[in-house]
């Protein structure tokens, strides 16, 4: 299992903005070769239209998913690679299925319900989510804990 520290904190830019967070990602699937994965993040925006950008351990962009109705852009080694979906993308990025636009809802307090996960959001003050995919199998695992 991934361990992660932070504290909770959701930084406003702007108010036009919209929210924005910043902290550690980490997702887990417990498959016959399990995957693991795992980095820095900043997220800002909607699930209608925001960014995703991935940190590796030394502080660089090592992808950033940009995303509005009709458009999903990865942009990762110089490369920009157009996706039909959200949920596409995603999973190109990370090597597995999130449910980045309920990610939003949990980020906010809201427990939104996506097919397959569970989150649980009681220690979301202290800056941590999970999450458990049991449905479909492989079982995953996404941990997030929020910057201070």
């Amino acid at each position: 299992m991934v361990l992660l520290t932070g504290c909770a904190h959701i930084n406003r830019p702007s108010s036009d903005a919209g929210p924005f967070w910043s902290g550690r990602i980490a997702l887990q699937v417990d498959a016959e070769s399990a995957q693991s994965f795992s980095a820095s993040f900043e997220l800002k925006g909607s699930a209608q239209q925001g960014e995703l950008t991935l940190f590796n351990p030394l502080g660089g962009v090592v992808a950033r998913l940009v995303w509005q109705p009709g458009s999903a852009v990865l942009h990762t080694n110089g490369e920009v690679r157009p996706f039909d979906s959200l949920d596409a993308l995603v999973e190109q990025a990370t090597g597995a299925p999130l449910p980045l636009a309920a990610l939003f809802d949990w980020l906010q307090g809201s427990d939104t319900a996506v097919p397959g996960w569970n989150a649980d959001l009681s220690r979301l003050d202290t800056g941590r989510l999970t999450a458990l995919r049991n449905q479909p199998t492989p079982v995953a695992t996404l941990r997030v804990v929020l910057d201070k």
